[in-house]
């Protein structure tokens, strides 16, 4: 959870001014209740690697975006709008200090075969298996959504101290003229038995702004 905190600190809230800008440019990225009904939570995956069946931390972000601002290139094949906004997440400006971060610390021989450029993230279908970042594995995709393990290396196979699975889903919906996007997050402590949500309230706040970043800069890659 470094870092979030340290990219909201350098690249949304430097300044009050900034801080203002911020939540005025985010504004139609918003969190709705996630039900405990919900596909993420009954999964196999979740099941799997949270095996004490510990407490959540877990958020749905959605924007909405007229179809007629959409891309048309993008609506002509069903999967190429999720596949879009996929690539605009990892490869956009919202993810670009992160991206910096983990390329330091492991771009290296061993993840040869992760996906770390902007160029490459922007390019990829991210079909399941997709490595990005050593921080990130595509584990499921359909023609309108795309889930990412995430919380460790996707070198780590095995139950994980800190594991969670993070959703990009795209839905159109011609009756009301819009394309739905979201961004659905759901973090546990996969080792062990907790008591607790893995993250504090400070750092829910933090990575829900984080999550909004990531939502804006998303959007640019599927507009006109």
């Amino acid at each position: 959870m470094g870092i979030i905190r340290g990219t909201l600190k350098l690249t949304t809230i430097g300044t009050a001014a900034t801080l203002g800008t911020f939540f005025w440019a985010t504004r139609e990225s918003t969190f709705v209740s996630l039900p405990v009904t919900d596909h993420i939570f009954q999964s196999k995956l979740f099941s799997k690697f949270n095996p004490s069946k510990n407490p959540t931390t877990h958020d749905l972000c959605i924007r909405k975006v007229p179809l007629s601002e959409i891309n048309p290139a993008l609506l002509e094949k069903k999967g190429k709008l999720v596949e879009a906004f996929c690539a605009g997440v990892w490869s956009g400006w919202g993810y670009a200090f992160q991206r910096a971060y983990l390329a330091r610390k492991y771009q290296g021989p061993e993840t040869a075969n992760h996906l770390w450029s902007p160029e490459e993230l922007r390019s990829s279908t991210y079909d399941k298996g997709t490595l990005i970042t050593d921080h990130f594995e595509v584990v499921e995709k359909t023609p309108e959504r795309i889930v990412v393990r995430c919380g460790d290396s996707p070198r780590l196979r095995d139950v994980r101290e800190s594991d969670g699975l993070f959703e990009m889903s795209a839905v159109v919906k011609p009756d009301e003229g819009v394309a739905v996007f979201g961004l659905k997050s759901c973090f546990y402590k996969g080792l062990g038995k907790a008591d607790s949500e893995p993250m504090p309230a400070h750092i829910v706040w933090l990575h829900k702004q984080y999550t909004k970043l990531w939502s804006e800069s998303a959007i640019r890659n599927v507009l006109r």
